[in-house]
């Protein structure tokens, strides 16, 4: 016994700083890197580098945007999973964090297992955009011509894109079939609407509105499950022909499985105050978003929810990833 006390006392006096170490009660004491799925510009990095800012400035500590773009999400997500789970090192996801292992069956990561959900930081309506030459007056009329013998055509940022499963959740929904064009990125696809290349397209309002207002082409629906103040007179699609349809964009911030819980507090707590500070509030709508900042258990569930309910548009889709 007198050989074992002092054994016993000296492993747990080791374990002290490692204990303490997890706890990181001076969170952030280095800096910050926010893994960012995709290239520079788009509406996934410009939304990270708000929020890094606005924790920089609250804690002193940089926060450093790392563009790891590839897979849908996947290469940055690899990434983050094998991070230190100190609260170090964070990711700003999108749509394909919810929905990739439901595309692709040998991710290096278990989707369930990798991650600690953060924020749900802001969701972007989208708005279902027509070429004006197509005789379609509205939502019902363009859903009867995909039951006609002739294709109807839409376009999409690519498969797995939040505009391709909007699309695909309306053709399920409604029981159609429609041909899928996808671009690479961008808004290439809408410009291919305007030119009468594509039939329509569903992508962000903010993107949509001002072709609207030039009449290049036509809103038929929002994808919201309200009308939105930016286009009052255009009904979701819920009151144009589809009850129960909802889809947005979405962007929020998670960190790898095992961050200690008084890290997610503070980091959870300092997101959602960013989300909702004064300009960061006006940044995001100016960008076409909605602010929403919720706790770390309701954007798990948000999460949850989107995959369960895109689950089975992609298997009856056929959808597979690039």
């Amino acid at each position: 016994m007198k050989q074992t006390l002092p054994l016993l006392l000296s492993i747990a006096v080791c374990a002290l700083p490692a204990q303490a170490a997890a706890q990181t009660p001076n969170y952030p004491d280095k800096p910050i890197r926010i893994l960012v799925p995709f290239t520079p510009g788009g509406s996934t990095d410009i939304l990270a580098r708000m929020i890094g800012q606005k924790l920089q400035e609250a804690w002193g500590q940089q926060v450093i945007a790392d563009n790891r773009p590839g897979a849908n999400g996947v290469v940055a997500a690899d990434i983050a999973a094998k991070a230190n789970p100190d609260g170090h090192t964070l990711m700003f996801v999108a749509i394909g964090h919810a929905i990739n292992p439901l595309l692709q069956k040998n991710l290096p990561y278990d989707a369930d297992k990798a991650f600690t959900a953060v924020s749900l930081t802001a969701i972007l309506p989208q708005m279902l955009a027509l070429n004006p030459k197509v005789n379609a007056a509205n939502l019902r009329d363009l859903l009867a011509m995909a039951k006609g013998p002739k294709p109807v055509n839409y376009a999409t940022g690519g498969i797995g894109s939040s505009q391709h499963l909007a699309t695909e959740l309306l053709a399920h929904m409604a029981k159609v079939k429609m041909n899928h064009i996808p671009y690479k990125g961008g808004n290439q696809g809408l410009l291919d609407v305007i030119a009468g290349h594509v039939d329509f397209t569903i992508t962000t309002a903010l993107t949509v509105v001002p072709h609207v207002q030039a009449k290049r082409v036509r809103a038929l629906a929002v994808s919201t499950a309200k009308r939105l103040d930016v286009a009052p007179d255009v009904p979701t699609m819920a009151e144009a022909g589809v009850p129960g349809y909802e889809s947005v964009a979405w962007y929020g911030m998670v960190a790898p499985a095992g961050i200690p819980p008084n890290v997610l507090d503070k980091l959870a707590a300092e997101t959602v105050r960013a989300t909702h500070s004064a300009d960061m509030k006006a940044a995001l709508i100016k960008q076409g978003a909605i602010p929403v900042g919720n706790t770390p258990k309701e954007f798990t569930s948000f999460i949850r929810n989107e995959r369960a309910k895109y689950a089975k548009v992609i298997q009856e889709a056929g959808i597979k990833a690039e």
